[in-house]
């Protein structure tokens, strides 16, 4: 689904354009204008029951509906502000199924519109209320990722790891986000679509929560490897008397 026609023809012309359904491409016709409160409340708004209809659809052609799976960016206005109201509505009418999101996050390097905090910010604050898991992905993804293995070397491996380095991400975001919204900047083109300050206050306070919550389980990690540390110290000390 998109706000605007032009994506529609690209994905049906690329390499994947024919495993999708011809009947299950949504679009509308004026687009979100990287504006999060457009694809949320008004231009969203108007098109989501045909995406709904759509979801439905291949929901009753399921014989064992487990959850949903919704990949979407959090930079833009479509991807942040309808994306975030799809999985809204999905939650409302499927409240007993997973919801699983592949969310693209803004990067420091590759950044496509001024208010990228501001869309990303208020996606957040919607998917910790509807989404049961997040898959992050950073937009700068394809600059960062080398191909090319170190000479001699031809073998490759992948590493999946749980950290709370995330917060780190939500920080640069929340800080970016206070620092346009204490000056109130661009703050018109949201307030014009039928928001209110308070929506961003709110969201603001949620991401702090969230990084806080991930630096107390930081350093709950930090003081049991010390204390294991500690309790080894003494058992050395007690072989060696």
């Amino acid at each position: 689904m998109d706000l605007e026609p032009g994506t529609m023809d690209s994905i049906r012309s690329g390499a994947y354009g024919q495993i999708f359904r011809p009947d299950n491409f949504v679009f509308g016709q004026s687009g979100a204008g990287n504006n999060w409160a457009k694809g949320h409340y008004t231009e969203g708004a108007e098109l989501i029951d045909s995406v709904l209809d759509v979801v439905r659809k291949e929901a009753e052609n399921c014989d064992c509906l487990q959850g949903f799976q919704v990949c979407h960016s959090l930079g833009g206005g479509t991807g942040s502000g309808m994306g975030t109201l799809l999985i809204s509505k999905i939650r409302e009418e499927y409240p007993d199924r997973m919801m699983m999101t592949f969310s693209v996050f803004p990067s420091p390097k590759v950044s496509d519109t001024v208010v990228e905090p501001y869309n990303a910010t208020l996606s957040v604050h919607q998917l910790v209320e509807n989404a049961d898991e997040c898959m992050w992905i950073p937009n700068n993804v394809k600059s960062t990722v080398c191909d090319i293995p170190p000479t001699g070397l031809k073998m490759a491996s992948t590493f999946i790891g749980n950290s709370t380095s995330i917060q780190e991400m939500f920080r640069r975001v929340s800080e970016q986000f206070t620092a346009m919204f204490r000056r109130k900047a661009f703050l018109h083109w949201y307030t014009g679509e039928g928001m209110d300050e308070m929506e961003f206050t709110e969201a603001e306070s949620n991401m702090n929560d969230l990084v806080s919550e991930y630096q107390q389980y930081q350093d709950a990690t930090a003081d049991e490897e010390g204390d294991y540390e500690e309790e080894g110290e003494g058992e050395e000390e007690y072989c060696e008397d």
